[in-house]
């Protein structure tokens, strides 16, 4: 009984010993494993490892891509001398865990430190050369290129690869915001100020047009009202002359008669005439007149 009882606290601590010596690291870590204090082996492939009990440790690092943002945007300043507010965002990962604990002492929080202020200097340096149109739009995946080779190359000294850089957000600042809107709104009433003289202008134009055409429509109903007035009085001119023609003495007695009509239409009219008048020819003989 008393040799079982010895077997089974010598299979006990057997366990013991062996679990201690054995870690598994899986695909999203690096391991490294440690000797009093310092580092005797890095283990950047899946797997079942084994560790001497007691004497080694082990410590694992995410080899995943991480995102670091910018807590809040930075100045830079343009060529043109413009300040721009930028905010960006940088994609990285761990690539060697012995350089990264050697840099940073495996300390996260200062190797994202480090790694913004390699990426913001670099950034500066190349918004510094260019454009803010060149920034914003012509060439700023060009920027970004050239500001992740650049900072890949300093942070891979630390065992980090830098996977990408971006911005997020592009902005002037207040004062070059406030006057970029003016003058975007002194640009804008320019352009009104311009279309609408070139519609008065076009208005008048239409008008003129309208008054002209206005002037020829009149003149050409003047002339065709002249032209059938002519045609009309010379048509009237034939038929009196035919008329006349056909029998002198009725036209002259009936023309008379008409003018006896008017002239003695009213009562209160007074006409001082010599009795012997033409006018009144017919008056004093108007059957012999009329026989003739």
């Amino acid at each position: 009984m008393q040799r079982l009882g010895s077997l089974l606290v010598f299979v006990v601590l057997l366990l013991l010993v062996f679990g201690s010596s054995v870690f598994i690291v899986d695909q999203r870590r690096l391991a490294l494993v440690f000797q009093f204090g310092e580092v005797v082996r890095v283990i950047d492939s899946p797997g079942l490892n084994f560790k001497v009990p007691l004497v080694q440790s082990v410590r694992y690092f995410d080899r995943r891509i991480q995102t670091m943002d910018a807590e809040e945007p930075e100045t830079f300043n343009t060529i043109e001398k413009k300040n721009l507010l930028v905010d960006s965002y940088v994609k990285w990962r761990i690539i060697n865990a012995e350089n990264f604990y050697k840099a940073v002492g495996g300390n996260h929080v200062e190797a994202k430190a480090r790694l913004r202020r390699t990426v913001n200097d670099v950034l500066r340096a190349q918004v510094g050369k260019h454009l803010v149109q060149d920034v914003i739009t012509d060439k700023r995946d060009e920027i970004m290129e050239i500001v992740r080779t650049v900072t890949d190359e300093q942070a891979r000294k630390m065992g980090v690869a830098i996977v990408d850089v971006r911005l997020k957000r592009v902005d002037f600042t207040k004062e070059i915001s406030t006057a970029v809107y003016e003058r975007m709104a002194s640009e804008r009433k320019t352009v009104a100020n311009k279309l609408r003289s070139e519609g008065a202008a076009e208005a008048e134009r239409i008008r003129a047009d309208a008054d002209r055409q206005r002037e020829i429509i009149l003149a050409e109903a003047y002339n065709q009202a002249q032209q059938l007035k002519g045609g009309g009085d010379a048509e009237a001119a034939a038929i009196y002359a035919a008329a006349y023609s056909k029998d002198p003495e009725f036209y002259n007695f009936y023309k008379s008669l008409d003018v006896y009509r008017h002239s003695f239409n009213n009562k209160s009219d007074l006409m001082v005439i010599d009795a012997n008048s033409a006018l009144f020819k017919y008056f004093r003989q108007p059957e012999r007149s009329l026989a003739r």
